[in-house]
């Protein structure tokens, strides 16, 4: 137990548990990268899921008191957050990508790649918006990739492909989250296995790339992510070789490859130094993705 009921009793406000939660997470070394990166911040997502508030609700009403039910649905998220080190969007399935609310749990990754900021930007200037009519993304997971892009590009069909049949069970519930059974198509395909004779405007992919020494020193937090999203082998690249092999089949003439590879950056430009990548800037944040065009996989420029 963090705390004893007489500890929270002298407790009366959602200024003062958001407090305490900063505190205890602060205390207990918790690890942050999970859509936060400081105790603050978690506590704030914790008290408010708690209290049934939205996370935009005003700092003018932090000095309202909670009542003893409430304080104890505070006191058990922070428990769990401490004692499991489960991150904050698996405790509350909830996070946020591209501006955009989906359901998470522990069959997928917790969403945090900075392709979200080129989403938004329509992959401007890499692609003129107007000629974009067929997206897929790859290694999907929960679907935040695919659902941001079907909402920047809504003339584009887009694909989504896992090979992970309890992903693409959270995938599904995103897409009808945001109602686009229509425009988003869900297909169970190990990489490319699965999509013969489709081509697409964009690919984009945040597939597997951590390698070996860095999953061996991942923090807990990280551990309640499913392996199979995260561990590529030694160098990190196992799965990224296979899309860069057969990437330029399924992309039309001008179409364009985008790839989060993260802190396998420096042994994949070791690996294909022949290939001209293209390392994005992100302003808010966010390195390791790279772009390629069609015709630069093909060799052909």
């Amino acid at each position: 137990m963090l705390l004893s009921a007489a500890d929270t009793d002298q407790l009366q406000t959602v200024r003062d548990f958001i407090r305490l939660g900063a505190s205890l997470f602060n205390r207990a070394g918790l690890h942050f990268g999970h859509g936060t990166d400081n105790a603050l911040d978690e506590a704030v997502w914790l008290v408010l899921h708690a209290l049934h508030l939205p996370p935009d609700f005003p700092v003018g009403y932090f000095d309202a008191r909670l009542t003893g039910a409430e304080k104890r649905a505070v006191m058990a998220l922070f428990q769990r957050r401490v004692e499991e080190r489960l991150p904050v969007p698996y405790l509350i399935n909830s996070a946020w990508f591209a501006g955009l609310e989906f359901h998470v749990d522990e069959r997928v990754l917790i969403p945090r790649s900075p392709i979200a900021e080129l989403i938004e930007q329509g992959f401007s200037p890499w692609i003129e918006p107007d000629r974009v009519n067929r997206v897929l993304d790859l290694c999907t997971g929960g679907g935040c990739i695919a659902v941001a892009c079907a909402m920047a590009f809504p003339q584009a069909a887009v694909d989504a492909s896992d090979l992970s049949t309890a992903a693409l069970e959270v995938a599904e519930i995103n897409v009808e989250r945001h109602h686009l059974q229509e425009q988003l198509e869900l297909v169970h395909s190990d990489l490319f296995e699965n999509l013969q004779g489709r081509r697409y405007d964009i690919i984009v992919s945040n597939p597997p790339y951590v390698d070996g020494r860095d999953m061996a020193a991942l923090p807990a937090e990280f551990r309640h992510e499913p392996e199979l999203a995260l561990a590529a082998g030694d160098d990190g690249l196992d799965i990224v070789r296979r899309i860069l092999e057969q990437a330029s089949q399924y992309l039309n003439p001008g179409g364009i490859l985008v790839v989060e590879v993260g802190n396998s950056e420096q042994a994949l430009v070791d690996a294909f130094p022949e290939l001209p990548f293209v390392w994005l800037e992100f302003e808010r944040g966010g390195d390791g993705v790279f772009l390629l065009t069609r015709e630069q996989l093909a060799g052909e420029s």
